[in-house]
């Protein structure tokens, strides 16, 4: 990448940008496609800016911060691009900046949270609930019951996660008297509010009064997000800047789609009018994209790498893939309501995989396969085994797991440390690895796949 410290900035905001009144964790490609997207999109744009803090490191808070938090957005088709400016991040923050995103969290301007920190982001357990094991939650807790009713030093106070972070900025919300506030997650879980309320309500039910104040006056939607935004390589990255003059452009499919539902205590902006939907009842949405196009991901992620490939695209051109891919589907069309579309959604889903324009990284995908697997496998082949039915594509999904772990394919390497089949399954989901025939089929399926390829077959 470009160093941005010796540049002059390249995108100059000539509006007023609009008032900050969301709060963004988790900054990142897909918070700037999707989110920033349809806020930028909406009929009242011009009153609803985004403060956004990135998970890692400070490079691309301080590349924003150089072009007013203006950025180019390339939505990449199959034959072309077409290129905007999105203008609704108007401020970029590293996330470190703890005192700032305390006291963004705690503004009465502030009406909407959403986030965007994976599944590993929320700690949860094998069985969906906050760990109360994990080191950072363990520390979280600790400092959240030592706060006292004294005023809060948020350069002493520095939680860990980013879910110790928002409850202590809620908890300054609560002090300060400032009002309602939703919170939309927008991560790849099923029921993805309804596990964000559990996380918030474990940790602030140590502080005196927050867990009530919670209850009367914090939101929690739940959404459904898609849009494949693939993570550039360097040399991509870098050729993109120099053509675009822009320190840090995304590229995205054209395709987007975001299912929300849930209530806005404070207001929101008119996403509707960008194209979101609003449904009272949005788990089949949720269950058709997560079991669907992110269990397709988990399953090409593990498989692809093991036959040889790189991206997306060249994985699900290989018949082999492929039919994986298309069993998965129908495992997981039975166990959808009807009203999805769901003929149509599959022939979407082959065009989006095959852009091969779209470089989007099997390693990419792959990270923390194990969390992805008891999301977006798991409930699927539960739900077939229930029905008397044989989970030959889910039990693919796992065999294709253990043997990419196996073979070192994966940066998850928790597979290479189980003692048996039984062990692996166990992390996935605990009644699978009690379920003799289910283990069997994995067992037989994994002595048919490859140990690993280091180039893709020969296509006929």
């Amino acid at each position: 990448m470009t160093d941005t410290t010796t540049l002059a900035p390249r995108l100059v905001r000539v509006t007023p940008a609009p008032p900050v009144r969301i709060v963004h964790l988790g900054l990142g490609a897909f918070a700037r496609s999707h989110t920033a997207w349809y806020t930028a999109h909406a009929t009242d744009a011009a009153d609803w800016g985004i403060a956004a803090y990135a998970g890692r490191t400070r490079t691309l808070a301080d590349a924003l911060t150089a072009q007013d938090g203006l950025y180019t957005l390339v939505l990449r088709g199959p034959q072309d691009d077409s290129t905007e400016t999105i203008t609704s991040l108007v401020r970029a923050h590293a996330a470190a900046d703890v005192r700032q995103l305390l006291n963004d969290l705690a503004a009465a301007s502030t009406a909407v949270v959403t986030l965007t920190i994976t599944e590993a982001g929320y700690k949860l357990s094998a069985g969906g609930t906050l760990d109360l094991a994990d080191p950072g939650v363990l520390a979280d807790l600790h400092l959240l019951r030592t706060i006292g009713a004294d005023r809060i030093d948020a350069d002493v106070a520095s939680p860990v996660t980013v879910l110790g972070r928002l409850v202590l900025g809620l908890e300054l919300r609560r002090r300060a008297g400032n009002g309602p506030v939703t919170l939309l997650s927008c991560d790849n879980l099923p029921d993805n509010g309804g596990v964000l309320l559990s996380a918030v309500a474990a940790l602030a039910a140590v502080v005196p009064g927050l867990a009530d104040w919670i209850r009367e006056s914090v939101g929690f939607a739940s959404s459904s997000v898609d849009r494949i935004t693939p993570r550039l390589s360097g040399a991509d990255a870098a050729a993109l800047e120099a053509a675009l003059d822009d320190r840090s452009p995304v590229v995205a499919e054209p395709f987007g789609d975001w299912v929300i539902s849930g209530d806005f205590l404070a207001g929101r902006p008119a996403w509707d009018t960008a194209g979101a939907r609003f449904v009272d009842d949005l788990e089949p949405w949720e269950a058709r994209k997560l079991w669907m196009l992110n269990g397709a991901h988990t399953l090409l992620a593990c498989l692809g790498a093991l036959r040889g490939h790189s991206t997306v695209a060249e994985a699900i051109a290989d018949p082999v893939c492929r039919d994986a891919v298309e069993r998965l589907w129908d495992e997981a069309a039975g166990n959808l309501p009807p009203g999805l579309e769901l003929a149509d959604y599959r022939d979407a889903l082959l065009e989006r995989f095959g852009n091969s324009r779209i470089s989007h990284a099997l390693t990419q995908i792959a990270a923390d396969t194990v969390t992805k697997l008891r999301l977006r496998i798991a409930p699927v082949v539960v739900a077939e085994l229930a029905s008397g039915r044989v989970p030959l594509g889910g039990a693919t999904a796992v065999a294709a797991w253990i043997a990419a772990g196996r073979a070192g394919l994966l940066p998850d390497p928790s597979t290479t440390r189980a003692e048996s089949i039984r062990d692996s399954i166990e992390q996935v989901h605990p009644r699978l690895a009690a379920d003799s025939a289910f283990v069997a089929l994995v067992e037989q399926v994994l002595a048919q796949l490859p140990s690993a390829q280091t180039a893709p077959p020969e296509r006929g």
